[in-house]
């Protein structure tokens, strides 16, 4: 049996919004529980919020047990490259860094990979999914005054653009460390409409983008786990 750890945030946790119910839940058919149904054996540590630095806690916490891993897939991004709307809105023309510049992201994705590397289990990074924007500036302008954020922003579509900036990063240390990568944007991206994966907060994938996700890690951890 091929052994998978995973670190992350929501989206690997298998976060999904539930607009009928309007509340966050956990999806019966995540990504990662389709894998352990799938003959994977499957750790996930991967926890709500999560960015690179509590990702690295928790690593530091469970990284004994990182040898029994044939692989360890790294997904985060999607709150690293988040602000504090609430201060956003409260005072747009200040200075305002998102939970982590790009700067320190790129430096404690690399050490994630290389602490992974040092218990000789195999990491593998994922892209992040893209973002709806228009989705996503309604979500975080409940209740905070639109029209600052939009003052900080510029437009609305700089939350997809920042946000794809966190996912090139991805892409470049899984080139410049010699990783292998799961080109999860790139999938959503191919679709028709890559909105009908996300629910309504615009971030999180949905059913349909889960399927999505683990299909193609199926198709590219399967000869991982069998690789040198």
């Amino acid at each position: 049996m091929n052994s998978i750890c995973i670190f992350g945030d929501s989206i690997a946790k298998g976060v999904v919004f539930d607009a009928v119910k309007k509340k966050y839940s956990l999806l019966k058919d995540s990504f990662a529980n389709r894998l352990g149904r799938e003959g994977f054996r499957v750790t996930n540590h991967a926890r709500f919020g999560c960015t690179v630095t509590e990702g690295m806690k928790i690593l530091l916490r469970c990284q004994k047990t990182l040898g029994a891993c044939d692989l360890t897939l790294l997904e985060f991004g999607g709150n690293d490259c988040d602000y504090d709307w609430d201060a956003v809105s409260r005072d747009p023309a200040r200075k305002h860094d998102c939970k982590t510049p790009i700067a320190a992201f790129a430096e404690r994705y690399k050490a994630l990979i290389d602490t992974i590397r040092a218990q000789e289990s195999r990491p593998v990074l994922l892209t992040l999914p893209p973002v709806d924007e228009h989705r996503y500036f309604a979500w975080i302008s409940k209740g905070r005054g639109a029209d600052n954020i939009i003052g900080f922003l510029g437009s609305v579509r700089t939350i997809f653009t920042w946000q794809e900036k966190y996912s090139g990063i991805v892409r470049a240390l899984a080139e410049s460390c010699h990783v292998p990568l799961v080109d999860v944007r790139a999938a959503f991206l191919a679709l028709r409409d890559y909105r009908a994966g996300l629910c309504a907060d615009g971030i999180h994938p949905n059913e349909t983008g889960h399927r999505l996700i683990f299909e193609l890690l199926k198709s590219k951890l399967l000869p991982l786990a069998a690789g040198p």
